[in-house]
């Protein structure tokens, strides 16, 4: 593979995993845990780094280990990866985000459960070379991370008034100036942080991709038939 079209694999990769195919936008999957903990932008943030942390692990060691894995205990060992992976970042999120960890909970654990990783690690990493599964885990969890903190920041936002209003959980206690109180004695909207919150703000971002998407595809659709118009009107009439 040249340098060139490794290049351009990789800018695919990134592309798929930051838009293209997000998991949370275009594949839904992994829903559970963005539907319930992303209510407030740290929470979610918190979520997102840990599933990127354990995509990026668990993609790289799943592709270099895949010659030798035999195809009737693909499963079984990608599991078992996963798993070792997400009770290291469980128990580093205990040692140095206590609060934070007591939020997320039981959501922490069942990361290993969850169908993107896993996906990714069938897909792609076990046909894939180091580097581009490496990315792809990135950027995939990047995607998926940045679904995350716009959902969490909108409930946040409607439901409470407030934007960074438990950052002093990731950042500490000197981070209390992050907040940001858009309504004081404002009662907040209950329904944006409970689930059914969770769905309507999650579908009011898929269409609004969807939005972007379709506009992208009529501007080069124009752009494509444009030249060959102003040629047709440029011929002389006999």
């Amino acid at each position: 593979m040249t340098e060139t079209s490794r290049n351009d694999s990789l800018k695919k990769i990134s592309l798929d995993g930051l838009w293209r195919n997000n998991t949370g936008l275009v594949q839904l999957l992994g829903l559970c845990p963005l539907l319930a903990v992303s209510n407030t932008v740290i929470n979610a943030l918190g979520l997102g780094i840990a599933t990127t942390l354990v995509l990026a692990g668990s993609n790289t060691t799943v592709s270099a280990i895949r010659h030798i894995v035999r195809p009737e205990l693909r499963i079984p060992v990608f599991v078992m990866i996963i798993a070792c992976l997400v009770t290291i970042v469980e128990y580093l999120t205990k040692a140095f985000f206590h609060d934070l960890f007591l939020i997320l909970g039981i959501f922490l654990p069942l990361i290993t459960t969850n169908c993107v990783i896993i996906a990714r690690a069938e897909a792609f990493a076990s046909r894939n070379p180091v580097s581009h599964a490496f990315v792809d885990g990135v950027m995939m969890g990047l995607g998926f991370t940045a679904v995350l903190v716009v959902l969490g920041a909108l409930r946040e936002i409607i439901g409470k008034g407030t934007l960074f209003g438990d950052a002093h959980l990731m950042f500490g206690e000197n981070a209390h100036w992050m907040t940001i109180t858009f309504m004081k004695d404002y009662d907040g909207f209950l329904l944006a942080i409970l689930p059914p919150g969770a769905f309507i703000g999650l579908g009011i971002l898929i269409a609004c991709k969807n939005y972007i998407d379709r506009h992208a595809r009529q501007r080069a659709l124009l752009a494509k038939q444009k030249p060959g118009a102003e040629s047709k009107a440029a011929q002389p009439v006999t």
